[in-house]
């Protein structure tokens, strides 16, 4: 080239800034790759919620008739600890089960976390579903409790044949609160590690940076809790054609 003329350096192209992973990811590509570790803690989430309702319901009702006794001391222990139960966080009841159950002299027991977890979530629920059968049991009139006397009924039979079939239709709504409030309530498992529907969410949260397996999490648990609702409206109006 002529004197006096330079030829200027050419520039390198810059190659564009690379994207994190996730960015780059289409969001529903995202949320069906966190679909399997949610899915997982939900199984842990409904193993527990159904093993708490098949183990406290039956405790329940059993605590309910002690109160109602005339067996003063029983009814009296039983009222106790509905009190302790329904007075403390049931996450106390939980860690101390874990933790301090084997320090207890005399017990000395150490379960495992998720056992722990079952014991702890049967005997909280099972003081208020005991106050939920009592309720309904003392709202049927005395009459019939006469009636079923005069027509040689046991207390057995009359429990079983006249009172608690009436019970059932009255207690479905409080039933329905409780049970729905044990499906929100399986979330405290994870001061246990537990790795419940709430915990599998919170690892996702923390290792991408995003709010996404929160809300993902949210509609796990409004699914669980939308199909309770159903339920409990299908057997409201199942017991309502005999009012």
């Amino acid at each position: 080239p002529p004197l006096g003329r330079q030829r200027r350096p050419r520039r390198r192209s810059r190659a564009p800034p690379t994207c994190p992973p996730l960015a780059r990811r289409p969001a529903m590509d995202y949320i069906l790759s966190i679909l399997g570790p949610l899915a997982e803690g939900s199984l842990v989430t409904l193993q527990l919620f159904l093993i708490t309702l098949l183990l406290a319901v039956p405790l329940g009702l059993a605590l309910a008739l002690v109160r109602i006794s005339r067996f003063r001391v029983a009814s009296q222990a039983v009222n106790a600890y509905i009190w302790l139960m329904r007075g403390t966080p049931l996450m106390l009841q939980m860690l101390f089960i874990y933790y301090a159950l084997p320090f207890v002299p005399g017990i000395g027991i150490r379960l495992p976390d998720f056992p722990a977890a079952i014991v702890a979530f049967a005997l909280n629920y099972a003081a208020y579903f005991a106050e939920i059968f009592r309720a309904g049991i003392q709202s049927i009139d005395r009459g019939q409790y006469e009636g079923a006397k005069v027509l040689g009924f046991s207390y057995g039979q009359t429990m079983r044949r006249i009172v608690l079939p009436q019970v059932v239709k009255r207690i479905l709504p409080p039933m329905s609160n409780e049970t729905i409030t044990l499906v929100k309530d399986t979330s405290l498992i994870y001061v246990l590690a537990l790795n419940d529907l709430l915990r599998a969410a919170r690892g996702i949260v923390q290792r991408d940076f995003t709010i996404t397996p929160f809300i993902v999490a949210a509609a796990f648990y409004l699914i669980m809790t939308l199909v309770l609702t159903w339920l409990f409206q299908r057997l409201e109006k199942r017991h309502a054609v005999y009012d």
